[in-house]
């Protein structure tokens, strides 16, 4: 065997340098802490000149308080600021967050030059660093109030971070992104960017303009004109949100999210995702809003310095009040008078699309009849909606931070027979669906442009079912079964029942429970591997796969799921026990908890076929042809219009 190498501690220099690239990761990382310096400075014009998307040239010139002579020693210091002096000063701070490392991690790799003058000095100084310290000293030169900033040959001493980066022109129109967002947020400050050599600007903002003026000269009149103000505080968990959002005749392929916390430029995934949920009911797949919002919290319940480059913070109650803000969001969008209707007519595959032919002429425009108008849509809003509060992420698969790919061929066989197998039609039919109504524990209502079908809920959740089992494979969140539950209780209790098919001629209740125990503790680390479904060394049920957000497989069958895995899944060959194994799953998972009277479903069950199966069946089954027989067509428009033509 080796010997271990000896632990070294790197030089200073390398670290700073590893510090800085984690900071600055690309130029508009830069121009970010710079704008924000230059607002805490209390500008109110910054002017911004881009050379080469910032790789040459990135400098801010701004008219605040400037930079006192005394500090340009140690401006571009780390861990040097004017925010705070002591540890508990960061529970108060309501700037921009500290980290002390702005011009110090630039100066690691970049050329940085600083000119900068106050109010009570005669005259301006200008300093250039290099590695945090003085490149050269301080030296008197004309200028006016405020602070220059000068970026020049960005990633100079790291070829490799510079050779990863975009295009200059991609890498401008990110530059561009920050400037615009910034702009929009700080209506009082007028902004200016231009790149180096061309006449005009590139972007302008007037000073004492106002959020939708800039909104208007940014992103253009239409945006501005679809706008919907909304606002909210909230004193239980103190914090107030206000902004603009988008009204439903807005739509774009590309999304443009504004999200500041405490005027910082941020990203919310979670917040992001109840806002998608919310639009997702209204826009079609594929379009988005535009929204700018702007929260402010406590500053006590903030966590600002959770990410190198102040992208994320993380707060308190922060699911809460996302939720807020997302109902919020929902109640503004019912609440606005503007509407949309669209009728679409049915036409044979191949037909032209009417919008495509609408305005030709009046002779080859069709009448569309009564009879071919599809009344519903599956983004129509019903009454239900304003009576119950669905919970979040119905109908979802559980998300994880980082998805598993399998390499196992016997599961990517089993996906690729999901999709060799699939039926146009009926994915088609599936994919637009509108849910009418449960019928039973058996059946639900639908409707399919045109037709009323009848759906056999059971057999098309556990097909879906099956689809996630395979698709998710070892990709499962976890339902924690507590307490634990005795596995051999539970085989025992299963062979009680008529569905186990046990007869005397099989033996012992008790030895054939302990056989399948058996067999379940012994696979038990391949099912926790592949599937989060463990087994304890004891003997004792500890969790559950997660399949769908919002549902949970009927306990009263967990006995007889233990029975059906030990005695009904082929352990024999890795292609049949995947197969098997997710078939029994799945069929665990489709049945619906059954009341005193086996027609009536409670209101939590009727909740869940329509807001978390039916979703879920609409975003994911991928139907083969076999499961034309689970669905029923009972009559369609044009059928009713030939009956009421008759009378």
């Amino acid at each position: 065997m080796e010997d271990p190498n000896e632990i070294k501690k790197l030089d200073l220099e390398v670290v700073n340098r590893i510090a800085a690239g984690e900071i600055i990761q690309r130029p508009c990382n830069a121009l970010k802490e710079m704008i924000e310096n230059s607002l805490d400075a209390k500008s109110s014009l910054i002017q911004i000149s881009v050379k080469a998307g910032g790789l040459k040239l990135l400098q801010i010139q701004d008219n605040g308080t400037g930079i006192r002579k005394d500090d340009l020693p140690i401006v571009a210091e780390r861990f040097t600021t004017s925010k705070l002096e002591k540890f508990e000063d960061l529970n108060g701070i309501s700037t921009f967050g500290f980290r002390g490392e702005a011009l110090a991690s630039i100066s690691h790799v970049a050329h940085l030059t600083i000119q900068t003058k106050t109010r009570s000095e005669k005259c301006a100084y200008k300093a250039s660093y290099e590695d945090g310290k003085f490149k050269s000293a301080p030296k008197p030169c004309a200028g006016n109030q405020g602070t220059t900033i000068t970026v020049e040959d960005l990633f100079y001493n790291m070829p490799q971070r510079k050779q990863a980066l975009k295009s200059p022109a991609e890498e401008f129109t990110k530059v561009s992104e920050v400037v615009s967002k910034y702009a929009i947020h700080n209506p009082q400050v007028g902004f200016t960017l231009k790149k180096v050599g061309e006449s005009g600007f590139a972007l302008k903002t007037p000073v004492k303009s106002s959020h939708n003026d800039n909104i208007k000269i940014i992103y253009g009149s239409q945006i501005a004109k679809d706008l919907l103000p909304m606002e909210l505080e909230d004193p239980v968990h103190r914090f107030k949100i206000k902004g603009f959002i988008t009204n439903l005749n807005y739509q774009s392929k590309g999304r443009t999210n504004l999200l500041f916390i405490n005027h910082r430029l941020v990203e919310s995934m979670l917040l992001k995702a109840a806002i998608d949920s919310v639009y997702g009911t209204f826009l079609p797949r594929g379009a988005y809003p535009f929204y700018y919002l702007s929260l402010e919290l406590d500053p006590l319940t903030v966590d600002v310095n959770v990410h190198p480059t102040k992208h994320e913070v993380h707060f308190l109650y922060e699911e809460d009040i996302v939720e807020k803000i997302k109902m919020q969001v929902e109640s503004t969008l019912l609440a606005s008078n503007v509407t949309k209707t669209v009728y679409k007519q049915l036409t044979l595959p191949g037909a032209p699309d009417l919008d495509e032919t609408a305005n030709t002429s009046a002779q080859d425009s069709d009448r569309t009849y009564a009879k071919d108008m599809i009344r519903t849509d599956i983004s129509v809003q019903k009454l239900d909606k304003f009576l119950i509060k669905p919970e979040k992420s119905v109908g979802e698969s559980p998300k994880l931070s980082s998805k598993k790919e399998t390499k196992l061929s016997s599961v990517i066989r089993m996906r690729q027979n999901i999709e060799k197998k699939c039926s146009k039609e009926l994915h088609h039919m599936f994919k637009n669906f509108v849910f009418v109504g449960v019928v039973n524990r058996k059946f639900t209502l639908f409707q399919s442009e045109t037709k009323l079908v009848l759906c056999d809920t059971i057999k098309c959740s556990q097909e879906l079912f099956y689809q996630i089992m395979v698709n998710n494979f070892e990709n499962f969140q976890k339902i924690q079964v507590y307490p634990p539950l005795s596995v051999k209780d539970l085989l025992v209790i299963s062979l009680e029942t008529e569905d186990s098919g046990w007869t005397e001629e099989d033996g012992s209740k008790e030895d054939l429970a302990q056989r399948a125990l058996e067999i379940l503790k012994e696979k038990s680390p391949m099912m926790s591997e592949y599937f989060n479904l463990h087994i304890n060394s004891n003997g004792e049920l500890e969790t559950l796969p997660c399949l769908l957000e919002n549902h949970r497989p009927p306990l009263q069958y967990l006995a007889l799921y233990m029975l059906w895995l030990a005695t009904e899944v082929d352990w024999t060959s890795e292609q049949e026990c995947f197969e098997t194994f997710c078939r029994e799953t799945a069929k665990f998972y489709s049945i619906l908890p059954e009341e005193d009277d086996e027609e009536v479903l409670s209101f939590k069950t009727k909740w869940t076929v329509e807001h978390v199966i039916c979703p879920a069946i609409r975003k994911h089954l991928q139907p083969g042809d076999k499961m034309i027989e689970n669905v029923y067509e009972l009559t369609s428009l044009g059928k009713l219009y030939k009956i009421f033509e008759r009378c």
